[in-house]
């Protein structure tokens, strides 16, 4: 299938545009109408993501509205665990829980790694649904958790603060928890793999919390088995280059450990300046990113601003897709997400003329 739009898989292996490509993290979410419509019809946050249907429903949803460049499968980075056994659900305010948790050695010995196709097979119909769905309108965006945000929600048994007992547990029983990352290695990549099957042009990892570790943590808990995903992804489909981005959010200080692992690009969070990160990497990898999310409530004329000065700091040429650094929150207002898409595409014009 030709895509009409592929300037966002073009960015990522730093290929040339006529614009920077831009899409949103959480693109798909509360902040539209129509996805609390769709979500009301559903009955409940669950139904919406494991019905392939509603999940293309509401992946299109913001593809209709705005010029984006990308759509983002719509499911939830927790479906691995909850495919283990763990029974994940959702507590109003509380956010994402599991009815079992992970503490021992012998409850990850006891943890079998799930078959995408089996186990996660209303993902996979979901990805294939919107890919056929998209009919090359723009590249679909496939994704998972890192193993160590995994475990994070697997130990915990939901969000933390402090990440006390998954911590715990990796600095006292170092042995338990790399038994544990293993196996959500092994089944991100199949899972991964699995969505690259079904119709994913590129795939992010969201390492949510590997920035709450210290240096040297960071290497031996989360990247190294993020190295390990990398390495075992499909890299090449249909004779479509596959682009794997990583994303730690506060992991500005491991760019260049994150280059090395081979992966396409970097997402950066909007701690982070992208003129030195792009200084840091040079052009080993592409840079996504990295508008802090709450400009968003600010006035369109300052949105704009904020774009320009981004643009400004990556500079000329490709490698560069425009996203947020982190997910879009629900109390946006739609049209300021309409003026922060729309300035990308019509501010950095000027850094891609030849």
């Amino acid at each position: 299938m030709t895509l009409k739009n592929d300037r966002f898989l073009r960015a990522l292996l730093k290929q040339p545009v006529d614009v920077t490509p831009v899409w949103m993290m959480r693109q798909a979410g509360r902040y539209l109408p129509e996805y609390r419509a769709s979500r009301a019809k559903a009955g409940d946050f669950m139904s919406l993501m494991m019905n392939p249907e509603f999940a293309c429903e509401v992946t299109m949803q913001p593809l209709d509205r705005y010029p984006l460049d990308a759509a983002i499968l719509f499911s939830d980075i927790l479906t691995i665990p909850d495919a283990m056994g763990l029974g994940l659900y959702f507590e109003t305010g509380e956010g994402p829980r599991f009815r079992k948790t992970i503490r021992t050695a012998a409850d990850v010995e006891a943890l079998a790694i799930p078959d995408p196709h089996k186990d996660l097979g209303y993902v996979m119909d979901a990805v294939s649904t919107i890919h056929k769905e998209l009919n090359g309108r723009v590249p679909l965006i496939g994704f998972s958790g890192s193993p160590w945000t995994l475990a994070t929600y697997m130990v915990e048994g939901g969000s933390s603060k402090d990440h006390r007992i998954v911590k715990a547990l990796a600095f006292n029983e170092p042995q338990t928890m790399h038994g544990l990352l293993d196996k959500l290695a092994q089944s991100v990549t199949s899972y991964l793999n699995g969505q690259i099957m079904a119709g994913a042009e590129a795939v992010q990892i969201f390492d949510t919390w590997g920035g709450a570790l210290s240096h040297a943590a960071y290497r031996e808990f989360s990247l190294s088995y993020m190295q390990k995903i990398v390495d075992g992804l499909i890299r090449e489909h249909n004779g479509q280059v596959i682009p794997v981005i990583l994303f730690t959010k506060n992991g500005g200080q491991w760019l260049q450990a994150i280059a090395d692992t081979g992966a396409t690009a970097i997402g950066l969070d909007w701690t982070t300046d992208i003129s030195s990160a792009r200084r840091q990497v040079g052009d080993r990898v592409a840079l996504q990113g990295n508008m802090d999310p709450t400009m968003l409530y600010a006035s369109p004329q300052r949105i704009r601003e904020e774009v320009s000065s981004i643009l400004e700091g990556y500079g000329n040429g490709s490698g560069h897709v425009f996203n947020l650094g982190h997910g879009i929150t629900p109390e946006v207002n739609p049209e300021n997400a309409r003026v922060f898409i729309e300035s990308v595409h019509e501010l950095s014009a000027k850094y891609h003329q030849n």
